[in-house]
């Protein structure tokens, strides 16, 4: 059976945020005098934990995971792995990498600037996600009301 994509009218710019993340990064780092400082590896320690966390969570959604919004009406929700925790623990890797990839590098505009940019367009997408994924299953946020979207709300 085919899935059901939803959120095709803001994913063009997710893609644009991501790519403009990894751009403005790379101005802003080229034309200051970036050093490799304790908070760069405090912030570089917290990256690698995540990207572990992100592992976890692609590996626990397995031939579900996509970038997309992609909803297949006879599939469960996955509720193991980091799902038992959170409803959105690669949103929270997302969300890390972009507050502090940039911290590794003294690019505190692109931080501040692109962690405002993605919070709003997750705030689009989450709800976009979790109306799809209620939609199909009918019971979506009485499973996951009980859990955070992300650690930290």
């Amino acid at each position: 059976m085919a899935g059901i994509e939803a959120g095709k009218a803001h994913y063009r710019w997710m893609v644009a945020l991501h790519v403009s993340f990894f751009v403005a990064l790379l101005l802003e780092v080229t034309f200051t005098t970036p050093s490799f400082t304790n908070s760069s590896v405090v912030a570089l320690s917290i990256v690698i934990v995540a990207q572990s966390i992100r592992i976890w969570a692609l590996t626990s959604l397995g031939r579900y995971w996509n970038t997309k919004i992609i909803v297949l009406p006879d599939a469960p929700v996955v509720e193991k792995g980091p799902y038992r925790f959170l409803r959105h623990p690669n949103y929270a890797v997302v969300i890390t990498e972009i507050a502090f990839v940039p911290l590794i590098f003294q690019a505190y505009w692109t931080a501040i600037l692109f962690t405002l940019l993605n919070a709003w367009m997750l705030r689009v997408r989450i709800e976009v996600e979790e109306e799809a994924l209620n939609h199909m299953t009918g019971n979506y946020t009485e499973r996951f009301e009980r859990k955070k979207r992300f650690w930290f709300v």
